[in-house]
């Protein structure tokens, strides 16, 4: 009988020992590359070693040619045989009222895509997840996804031809008797960010929902169950339990989001643009085209494009810092 009653402390102090075995088989420990390792795992080394090439030959290679923003690049004398000139481009870039003009634009259109588009994912992400009919769930789920994987050339012709003149808004505005007469929504500037916000809402809110929705269907139910019991409702379930769950998540992709907000786009601006809202609608990336490529300006157009990196790892530092003093999460 004392032998019983003494046979769960000896199972228990098993689980103990087999506990810590398995803590200590689980430990990462560095491992030496010798001969024979390195033919146990040649296929990985093989695999791994075609992704380094492929970073170094077109990741880091091409970071040679930004040696022209400190040349007067001439296509007939090349890179190596180009007269330098210092800074003297950047210095043209920042005297340059357009050039200022240009940045105000591009981190104006950033910020507010930025903004739209993250709250708008979350947002889906968890209102679909509160959605309590499976079909319709993944029916939903599917119809959101499918703008992403149409091109910005048709996005756009969908928006130009749904605010036109003869376009469906119009239609709705004049039928309801809202307006007299046709607007048009490209010929105002005020317009012309929203628009862009729009578009960018419009198709890509249901692709960046995914991995939102994805670690809200990791928390544990028993989280919902205990607050439901304590009295808590739907929306204070939300606030109390879906949203500090997925806060890792969300201070993660927002900490990696920051870097592009000087990346507002190209495509968008370049179609729905127009010379009535040209002051409002050029980016960067339009001005590296117009000066660097239209008027061959190499030089300037490097120059530019080495400005937005440094202010994207500039951004990246500076909010992952404040991330991580206050104790969040951070990716370095």
């Amino acid at each position: 009988m004392v032998l019983i009653l003494w046979l769960p402390l000896f199972f228990k102090e098993d689980q103990c020992t087999m506990s810590k075995r398995k803590t200590a088989e689980l430990d990462i420990t560095k491992v030496k590359l010798t001969k024979k390792e390195f033919k146990r795992q040649w296929g990985l080394i093989f695999v791994a070693a075609l992704y380094v090439i492929y970073g170094i030959v077109f990741y880091y290679l091409p970071l040679g040619g930004w040696i022209m923003a400190f040349q007067n690049y001439k296509l007939k004398t090349g890179l190596f045989h180009s007269k330098f000139v210092g800074l003297a481009k950047f210095k043209f870039l920042f005297e340059d009222d357009r050039f200022i003009r240009v940045i105000r634009n591009t981190l104006a259109m950033g910020i507010i895509n930025l903004a739209v588009t993250f709250v708008t994912a979350i947002a889906f992400a968890i209102l679909l997840n509160e959605v309590q009919s499976r079909w319709f769930k993944k029916t939903i789920q599917t119809i959101s996804y499918l703008p992403h994987f149409l091109s910005w050339i048709i996005v756009c012709g969908i928006i130009h031809d749904s605010l036109s003149s003869t376009g469906i808004i119009n239609e709705i505005l004049l039928n309801t008797h809202i307006l007299s007469k046709p607007y048009n929504f490209f010929a105002h500037p005020n317009w012309f960010w929203p628009i862009v916000a729009f578009s960018n809402v419009w198709k890509e809110t249901g692709w960046n929902a995914i991995i939102y929705f994805a670690a809200i269907t990791a928390i544990d139910p028993a989280l919902y169950e205990a607050a439901a019991i304590d009295g808590a409702g739907r929306f204070q379930r939300i606030w109390y339990v879906t949203l500090p769950s997925i806060k890792p998540t969300i201070m993660i992709l927002l900490l990696m989001n920051i870097g592009n907000v000087i990346n507002a786009g190209f495509e968008v601006q370049y179609i729905l643009g127009n010379g009535l809202v040209q002051r409002v609608s050029e980016t960067i990336d339009i001005y590296i085209l117009q000066f660097g490529v239209g008027n061959m300006d190499y030089s300037l157009g490097t120059a530019a494009g080495i400005f937005k990196t440094a202010v994207s790892i500039v951004l990246i530092f500076i909010f992952n810092q404040i991330a991580k003093s206050q104790g969040d999460e951070h990716l370095f």
